[in-house]
């Protein structure tokens, strides 16, 4: 055997041998799960939530990192750039499925990402300020059908699923309603309070106490299950509305590439640290997210086809990806 060949060999045996050992080993050093949105929002909270039971299923410390800025994009490249060792996670959400139409990415969403597990769900309640005439969603088409042009629907702004599920209701029920964008939730949540707009999808965390306290009217909720915090307040499904009826979800990504049983692993850790009765709570909590956990098979079908059904949406609305800031 010439030097070359056995060259060859020898380095061909020690990657079959080092690279088991390297999976085996998973993991020997903190994990940072990241974030792409700030502190005390909903993507940070959920995962802050899952962190601890994760760290006790993984033996190791799972960190919390906040990457914000630019829809969500800014974490997610960071991600998609970082070594593909399972030792940097994302926490994809419904948000991550509208970026390709919205803006020129510096990632591929469906290239440079494999999916570990779906994570959970957080409810959105549809609402209309309490001076509004109607109690019912059915009730809320026909006085917008009776209004042409007159009804106007808020969201966190351009492209937001808030816009998007405006869109998918205006071509859905042929409705003349008019979209107004706000800088973020709460500025959204605070013009229906104050009926400067009739209406608006609004994430839960934010709106469930203004129901609750009588500040704005629910007229649905999204999910296939009634919310268990406004079980009087019918799912938009049951209103025959399922095409808006999609909650926020949450995924986990990794970079393209990770080792399979490393996913493998991870996917196991989610799954035991999602069962456990603490980490239920601390989801169901401020987060108010409902745990849920998959195979990566599953997740990776999901997202994709979520990729797809927003994509659609935002050609339809007319809006073409601009460049990342």
């Amino acid at each position: 055997m010439n030097p070359k060949t056995l060259f060859s060999a020898v380095a061909l045996a020690a990657t079959c041998v080092l690279a088991p050992a390297h999976a085996q080993n998973f993991p020997n050093r903190p994990v940072t799960l990241v974030s792409p949105f700030p502190a005390g929002s909903g993507s940070d909270l959920t995962a802050r939530a899952v962190s601890v039971g994760l760290s006790e299923a993984l033996g190791q410390p799972v960190v919390v990192e906040n990457k914000p800025g630019a829809g969500g994009s800014i974490g997610a490249q960071y991600v998609a750039r970082a070594r593909p060792d399972g030792y940097t996670l994302f926490l994809a959400s419904l948000s991550f499925s509208v970026l390709p139409s919205l803006m020129e990415l510096g990632f591929d969403p469906m290239k440079d990402f494999e999916a570990v597990t779906l994570m959970g769900q957080q409810g959105m309640a549809f609402v209309v300020p309490t001076s509004l005439p109607v109690s019912s969603m059915p009730e809320l088409v026909a006085l917008a059908k009776s209004s042409p042009g007159k009804l106007n629907y808020a969201s966190a702004g351009i492209g937001s699923i808030g816009h998007l599920t405006g869109e998918l209701l205006k071509s859905d029920r042929s409705l003349d309603i008019v979209h107004v964008p706000y800088k973020g939730t709460p500025d959204a949540l605070t013009a229906i309070v104050a009926g400067d707009v009739q209406m608006g999808l609004i994430a839960m965390p934010a709106v469930e106490p203004q129901i609750k306290a009588g500040k704005v009217k629910a007229l649905g909720v999204t999910g296939t299950q009634r919310y268990a915090g406004l079980p009087d307040v019918p799912t938009l499904v049951e209103s025959g509305l399922s095409s808006i009826s999609d909650s926020v979800w949450y995924a986990v990504l990794v970079p393209a590439g990770t080792p399979a049983d490393v996913i493998t692993q991870l996917n196991g850790a989610f799954r035991k640290a999602l069962s456990q009765p603490a980490t239920i709570a601390r989801l169901e909590g401020p987060a108010k997210t409902t745990p849920t956990y998959s195979t990566p098979q599953e997740a990776t079908a999901y997202v994709r086809a979520q990729i797809e059904k927003w994509s659609g949406v935002s050609r339809k609305a007319g809006l073409k990806p601009q460049s990342a800031r």
